[in-house]
């Protein structure tokens, strides 16, 4: 059977590039077109699990990038998405609007255990969307005063990340353990990512 030397990602998160350079995967990036809402796509339903939530999204952001594959032309290959959310409190905890909204997100986390899920779904050369996987794990943050976290909030490393902290950044500092996946938490599991983009006969 065929294989492919390359797939594309539709993510503008330079971790989850990372990450695939860490696996030695080739890509290319699919971003959102400037017509598209990209951010639309990621609005919680009401009473939405976070689980059904970040699952449900990862499938959306799939199939918005196999239509932009399939509108620009593009060589066929298996395209990789992932979604990644925090929740606590049955709350789902997106990126903070701003500084403040930081601080508050981060005064609700310390001191405590929190899960992170993180989504990634691949939709084959064939244009079929393979079953997403769902990575979770468990977070615990020490406990933390508001000046602390304020700091924190003020260097802008927690805008544009799913409950305001980037675990490979400065956050790791109020991080006392986790349990689960720590490339997950960074926002693309490397253990199902690999075992997805073989089944989906990607080469690396």
């Amino acid at each position: 059977m065929h294989t492919h030397s390359f797939v594309y990602l539709a993510s503008q998160s330079p971790r989850r590039q990372e990450l695939l350079h860490q696996l030695g995967v080739q890509f290319e990036l699919l971003l959102p077109r400037a017509d598209e809402d990209a951010e639309a796509l990621e609005a919680a339903l009401p009473n939405e699990p976070a689980d059904a939530y970040v699952l449900r999204v990862c499938a959306l952001k799939a199939d918005a990038a196999h239509k932009r594959l399939r509108a620009g032309g593009h060589a066929a290959s298996p395209i990789l998405t992932a979604d990644t959310t925090v929740t606590v409190d049955g709350l789902i905890l997106g990126k903070p609007q701003h500084e403040q909204d930081a601080v508050d997100m981060l005064e609700r986390l310390a001191g405590r255990e929190h899960e992170v899920l993180t989504a990634i779904a691949v939709v084959d050369a064939k244009g079929q969307l393979l079953e997403p996987v769902l990575s979770r794990s468990t977070v615990r943050f020490a406990h933390a005063d508001r000046a602390a976290l304020q700091r924190y909030a003020a260097t802008g490393e927690p805008l544009g990340k799913a409950g305001a902290y980037g675990i490979q950044g400065r956050a790791a500092a109020f991080i006392e353990r986790i349990d689960g996946s720590y490339s997950g938490i960074m926002g693309l599991p490397l253990f199902e990512t690999a075992a997805l983009l073989r089944v989906a006969r990607v080469e690396f």
